[in-house]
């Protein structure tokens, strides 16, 4: 009986810590995400090293999104994937965030479709 017990505590206690810990989840999208992020980071980036950036963070959080939902499949994953991937995560979506918002600001599409024109013949 004495093991039945502790087995149910490890198992309240699991899906106690696991709720509590999904709670933060959501932060991701939230204004205090931000607060994980320096907002000069991409102050004096150029249009070129914003896509590049951009491109990294869209890679960044689709691993990390990748290895959270693999972790959430094993015993006591949603607990393994808050500790273990979570504040990365939000730092990443964050970060992409603000990169994001220079690039706007930056007006980085303009300027990119400037570039990516081709050069008509002067002689036309």
């Amino acid at each position: 009986m004495n093991d039945r017990r502790l087995q149910l505590l490890a198992v309240v206690s699991l899906l106690t810590m696991g709720g509590g810990l999904g709670g933060c989840a959501n932060l991701g999208d939230s204004a205090v995400s931000g607060a994980f992020v320096d907002p000069a980071t991409y102050d004096l980036y150029d249009c070129p090293q914003l896509d590049a950036q951009r491109k990294y963070l869209a890679a960044r959080t689709a691993e990390l999104q990748r290895l959270i939902d693999k972790a959430h499949t094993g015993v006591a994953g949603v607990a393994v994937a808050e500790v273990a991937y979570r504040n990365d995560y939000i730092t990443t979506r964050a970060s992409a965030k603000l990169a994001d918002e220079t690039w706007r600001k930056n007006r980085c599409d303009e300027a990119s479709a400037a570039q990516e024109k081709p050069a008509g013949d002067p002689r036309r």
